[in-house]
C-alpha cells in the first residue's frame, strides 16, 4: 500500500535522477496517539500536516511484460489545488548489506484537473482507487506519513467509502538524487527510534495488496 499526501509530494523533472527510499510498517488504531506523540517529539515539525486524498492507479497493459502503472491522486480537502501524477519505477537490488530501505525511482509532476480524461484518451484504464487521509511528520529531508486508507466502494463516489483494517500505514521516505547510499542508514537509526510502536521495515511491493 502506498499512500503519500499530494500536498506534499515534490515535483522532480530535468536531468535530475530522483530516487524514493522507502521502508513502511503499520500500527493499529489504538495505538495511533502513541506513535502521533512520539513522532512530535523526533520531528521537526510539533504538529502535523493533515491531509485527505483520493488516489486512482492506471494501467497501460502491452502485449508483453508487467502493464505500466501510473498514480493520479487529488486532494479533497482542497479541491482547486492541482492533481499529481505519479510514477513509481521498479525496486533496485543493489547491494543488499548497505541498502537498508527500498531504492527505486520516482518521477511526479503537477497537473490539471483533466488528468483522468488525458489518461483514459492514451489508453489507461483505471485499475483501482482509494482515499487516504492523515498526518504527515518532517525530520529535516525524511518525511513520516501516517494514514488510513479506505477503499471507494462506489467508482468515483469518494462519499461511500469501506476502511480496508483496524490499523494505520506508516511510510517512511526520503527522496534524493541516486547514489546517496547513507540515506537508508540514515532511515534505519531513525525507525529504530520509534520501536516498538511501530516497526518499519523494507517491503517487497509485488507482495502488497491494495
Amino acid at each position: 500500500m502506498e499512500a503519500p499526501p499530494v500536498s506534499v509530494m515534490p515535483v522532480t523533472g530535468g536531468s535530475i535522477n530522483m530516487m524514493e527510499y522507502l521502508l513502511q510498517g503499520s500500527v493499529l488504531d489504538q495505538a495511533l496517539e502513541s506513535l502521533l506523540h512520539r513522532l512530535r517529539g523526533l520531528c521537526d515539525n510539533m504538529e502535523p500536516e493533515t491531509f485527505t486524498d483520493h488516489e486512482l492507479v492506471y494501467l497501460l497493459k502491452g502485449q508483453q511484460g508487467n502493464p505500466f502503472i501510473l498514480r493520479a491522486r487529488h486532494s479533497l480537502s482542497h479541491p482547486a489545488a492541482p492533481w499529481h501524477l505519479r510514477y513509481l519505477g521498479q525496486p533496485e537490488v543493489g547491494d543488499k548489506g548497505r541498502q537498508h530501505a527500498l531504492v527505486r525511482n520516482c518521477l511526479d509532476v503537477s497537473a490539471s484537473h483533466s488528468l483522468p480524461d488525458v489518461l483514459n484518451e492514451m489508453g489507461f484504464r483505471m485499475d483501482h482507487e482509494f482515499v487516504a487521509n492523515g498526518h504527515v511528520f518532517r525530520r529535516g529531508a525524511l518525511k513520516v506519513v501516517v494514514s488510513k486508507l479506505s477503499r471507494v466502494l462506489v467508482p468515483g463516489n469518494t462519499e461511500n467509502t469501506e476502511r480496508l483494517s483496524l490499523s494505520y500505514l506508516v511510510e517512511l521516505s526520503v527522496l534524493a538524487p541516486a547514489g546517496q547510499d547513507t540515506v537508508s542508514e540514515d532511515m534505519r537509526s531513525f525507525a529504530e527510534q520509534l520501536k516498538p510502536l511501530v516497526h518499519l521495515e523494507k517491503i517487497d511491493p509485488s507482495k502488497q495488496r491494495h
